[in-house]
Formats: structure tokens, C-alpha cells, sequence
């Protein structure tokens, strides 16, 4: 793998979108207005990268079991924020978003972690607006 050690963050901040699949339980979260170049695939997840080598969106497949809350919690996110921050050897994602339950809102916040096995991606940081 490429030493990316020393090369400073590309940063993009963007206009997103996120659906939800609720018959086959997918989670899809993305960059509005970008050109899909390639994907990069691990555990339950989909990581799709843009021309210019940034992280566009991920897709996650069970996102309920994952995410542990219901497809009906899912398929109505009022409020939600995508982050991905890729620094040397790791894929960091952060879905920050909100879920209605029985009329209170909560917020969620997971963290997805994974190994970034791919010479191809350069440090960056990528959030939605």
C-alpha cells in the first residue's frame, strides 16, 4: 500500500440524500451530484467512491439488525447527517441522524470502522449538508 501518512486530507462537503428500502432493508446514504466511479465492499456494507477517488455513500444491508431498531423507525428518518473520514489505513463513517419513537426523538450515532485495504484512496473527509 501507497504511504499516505504524510499527504494532507481532501476535504468535500455536500448536499446529501438517504433512503431506505424497507422491503429488502437496505440503508442508503449518499452525496448528491457526484459521478459513481466504484465500490468497495465489506461485512453488510457497500462503500460507493466517486471519480475523484472521495467517498460518495454506503448502502447497509440488514440496516435494521445492524442498527438494531425497526424497519418502521427506519423508514421515516426526519433528520440525518453522513460522514466519512479516511486517514492512512482506516474507513471511518459516521451516521449521525434522528429517529421518532413513540413521539420523542432520539438520536442515533454509530460509527463504522474498517480497514482501508484499497492503494487507491487518499486521505479525506467527506460530510453532508
Amino acid at each position: 500500500m501507497a504511504n499516505t501518512e504524510d499527504i494532507k486530507p481532501r476535504h468535500l462537503e455536500a448536499e446529501g440524500e438517504m433512503d431506505y428500502d424497507y422491503v429488502n432493508d437496505i440503508l442508503f446514504f449518499k452525496i448528491k451530484n457526484r459521478e459513481y466511479g466504484f465500490s468497495i465492499e465489506f461485512q453488510n456494507m457497500v462503500i460507493d467512491i466517486d471519480e475523484e477517488k472521495f467517498i460518495v455513500g454506503i448502502q447497509i444491508f440488514d440496516a435494521s439488525k445492524f442498527l438494531r431498531m425497526s424497519k418502521v423507525n427506519l423508514r421515516e428518518i426526519p433528520r440525518w447527517r453522513f460522514n466519512a473520514k479516511l486517514e492512512a489505513n482506516t474507513i471511518e463513517i459516521r451516521l449521525d441522524y434522528q429517529i421518532k419513537l413513540r413521539n420523542k426523538i432520539l438520536e442515533k450515532n454509530p460509527i463504522i470502522i474498517q480497514e482501508n485495504k484499497s492503494e487507491s484512496l487518499s486521505p479525506q473527509i467527506v460530510q453532508t449538508i
